[in-house]
């Protein structure tokens, strides 16, 4: 592939500008557009509540979805409550109401409620007086682990990894190149031991992993919470660090200028002094202050003159460093000091993209006031991307966006599917990787994002070729470091990561497809509309009845009598067409034309109401005619992934303006993360805060 260069950040204005601009607009809503829209509200959202919503919202008591459309009188009282006001704007956006039984409205008319629901929700979230908190969080396991490696410039791991899914072999990953290599080895660490085997600090254990959140990701402040008991954990974890075996000169890129022992005709004081503040300000990700380093100081020289060796005495300081919460914690943001809003942007950026402290590089520049010069800024970000440290965000965010740990306990039936199966292994540890290979390819060439939907390229291995061939496993099955090969698709059925035997095989039960599994997913990843959890009384799907032959049915027959139930009706109208796209892949992502009953697979479907397909090529196509749509929730994704935090109305504008940019660049995947670096909510990490300025002076 032809190297790219990587684009710079070309805004022309201040980024102060951003929050002064909301501020003004803000105002000016307030004074001039009250009256029109109590116009609006008057004119057409409320004759079409009152004609299409009320029914089920409001009328006879009925309040569906806790929303009761009656007690909504004004365009002020829907205005006192954004998150519902954004409810309701999505639940028209994506066509769930009314409901399918129900008539639809008119085109024209949905779109004009639209507008006028969105310019009520522009007034709301521009006079809304409280910020967008994001709480103080401490480092992932996956961060810890990156932080006292870079920290320490360690050349093994700190611990074993097991969320790391994609192990590169051969060092092929070269973001500054502008483009992945044509055959590459790589290698699955959750489902293979052998892929735990690398070199690491022994006697290290790492402390328990910690999950995604419901709404999110595995970075989420209000899930990184530091208990007693962890705490107590850290304490032991850093003393296992420094007195592990494998920590020492050979290992440890400082050791020579933090924990050698000085010569003797050196000012003792002095070295300690020069040498702690250039760690402490490393771990703390921010110049040490002078109370701080007095303190640590003078205890490592109190030590020191007691009798302890220096090198254990530094030992010592560097474990009390790691022990830390200001080591632990990441910075908030939440300062008016300019200074202090600076350092924690550089974290931001280095947590982002690089899961781990800032380098040197990036902190100075913070320190110095530069970070908020565009120009800078811009180059920074340029540098991150171009860094090989940008593999940790691969090996973060496309796992958990597309859900993947659900794989590694995926087991189709073996006697179906046997040669899914190899030794103690399975076809799984090779699935898993294809779409994580995609990602990386289109973050390091530049490519657009919608080739995660429709791509004519992927990476395949032996195993995987032959594999959609014809189900079978080749002879050579290697599970340590697997040779993957960039293919082109002829085929639109394989491409993006959406057919992917990986998404589909995790989506499937032993023996079966589930359509309403894979409905939910592609409503979650692929469009960030995920539907709300089903009643606990729901029966699952019958699998014998005395009464019909199931045997002989198709699986949408057999869900009929999940449709029946009202309360079921909803969700099923909004995920089965999702689900059943991808029905003519099988529970290990096999194409396959007919069930074992001999019964026609019907993949048939519409889109959103609107977008009818027949099959999955169809599918991808009436994706694609939603693009915009698709962007602006992987944008919604990464977002939430960027500020550990998730997402608000209150992001919607931000959200606009990121969608925006990126579809004006051509869809590029490098321009929607250096969009969102400089959308409002990461500089300041709240839509109401005191915006950061980023002068264009040089």
């Amino acid at each position: 592939m032809p190297n790219r260069t990587p684009r710079t950040i070309t805004r022309s204005l201040c980024i102060g500008c951003l929050g002064l601009g909301l501020s003004f607009a803000a105002s000016s809503a307030t004074e001039n557009t009250t009256q029109s829209v109590e116009r609006g509200f008057e004119k057409i959202i409320k004759p079409v509540f009152a004609e299409s919503c009320i029914k089920c919202h409001g009328l006879d008591g009925k309040e569906k979805g806790d929303l009761n459309l009656l007690d909504i009188r004004s365009a002020t009282e829907l205005i006192s409550d954004p998150e519902q006001l954004g409810e309701i704007i999505d639940v028209l956006d994506f066509e769930d109401m009314p409901p399918e039984e129900e008539e639809p409205l008119e085109s024209g008319l949905r779109q004009s409620l639209i507008s006028e629901l969105r310019t009520l929700l522009d007034s709301a979230i521009a006079t809304q007086a409280e910020a967008i908190p994001t709480p103080i969080r401490r480092m992932n396991r996956f961060q810890y682990n990156n932080s006292v490696q870079d920290l320490f410039e360690l050349d093994v791991e700190v611990f074993t990894l097991p969320e790391r899914m994609l192990r590169e072999h051969g060092d092929y990953f070269k973001p500054q190149t502008g483009s992945m290599p044509s055959s590459l080895k790589v290698g699955s660490r959750p489902l293979g031991k052998s892929q735990m085997i690398e070199p690491r600090l022994s006697g290290v254990g790492p402390f328990p992993q910690d999950l995604r959140a419901e709404h999110g990701y595995d970075n989420q402040a209000d899930h990184l919470s530091l208990s007693p008991l962890l705490m107590e954990s850290f304490l032991k974890l850093s003393r296992s660090i420094v007195e592990s075996p494998g920590f020492n000169e050979e290992t440890c890129g400082i050791w020579s200028s933090f924990f050698a022992t000085p010569a003797e005709s050196t000012n003792l004081e002095i070295i300690i002094e020069n040498r702690l503040r250039e760690f402490l300000t490393r771990a703390f990700k921010e110049p040490v202050d002078d109370m701080t380093l007095e303190r640590y100081s003078s205890n490592a020289l109190n030590r020191i003159r007691a009798g302890e060796s220096f090198t254990n005495t530094m030992k010592l300081m560097a474990s009390a460093a790691l022990a830390s919460p200001r080591f632990l914690y990441l910075r908030d943001g939440q300062s008016d000091n300019t200074r202090d809003r600076d350092i924690a942007l550089a974290s931001r950026l280095s947590y982002f993209l690089w899961g781990s402290i800032p380098d040197p590089i990036l902190l100075e520049r913070a320190v110095n006031g530069e970070l908020r010069k565009l120009e800078t800024l811009s180059a920074e970000v340029d540098r991150m991307l171009s860094d090989e440290k940008l593999k940790r965000f691969c090996d973060s965010f496309p796992s958990q966006w597309l859900q993947l740990d659900r794989i590694i306990t995926s087991t189709p039936d073996p006697k179906t599917w046997p040669d899914f199966y190899f030794s103690k292994y399975r076809g799984s540890m090779h699935m898993m990787l294809e779409p994580l290979l995609l990602f990386e390819t289109i973050l390091i060439e530049d490519r657009p994002i919608l080739e995660l939907i429709d791509s004519d390229y992927s990476y395949r291995s032996e195993f995987l070729q032959k594999w959609y061939r014809d189900g079978s496993q080749p002879q050579r099955r290697p599970v340590t470091q697997v040779p993957f090969e960039r293919v082109m698709l002829e085929d639109r059925r394989y491409g993006g990561v959406i057919t992917t035997a990986a998404v589909m095989t995790m989506t499937s039960s032993a023996n079966r497809t589930q359509p309403i599994t894979r409905g939910t997913w592609v409503a979650s990843v692929i469009f960030n509309n995920p539907p709300e959890p089903p009643p606990a009384d729901v029966p699952p799907l019958p699998e014998k009845s005395d009464d019909i032959n199931i045997g002989s049915l198709t699986l949408r027959e057999r869900l009929v009598v999940h449709r029946e139930s009202p309360d079921c009706a909803g969700c099923h109208d909004r995920i089965d067409p999702l689900g059943f796209a991808l029905e003519n892949y099988d529970p290990t992502g096999l194409w396959r034309d007919y069930y074992e009953n001999g019964r026609i697979v019907d993949a048939a479907g519409k889109l959103f109401r609107k977008h009818a397909f027949s099959d999955i090529v169809g599918f991808k196509d009436a994706i694609l005619a939603e693009k915009d749509r698709f962007v602006r929730a992987f944008a919604a994704h990464m977002l939430a992934f960027a500020l550990g935090r998730e997402i608000h109305v209150a992001d919607s504008p931000a959200l606009d303006q990121i969608a925006q940019a990126t579809l004006d660049d051509g869809y590029r995947m490098q321009t929607l993360i250096k969009e969102i670096i400089l959308s409002e909510p990461f500089l300041q990490e709240s839509a109401k805060a005191t915006p950061i300025v980023v002068s264009t002076t040089k």
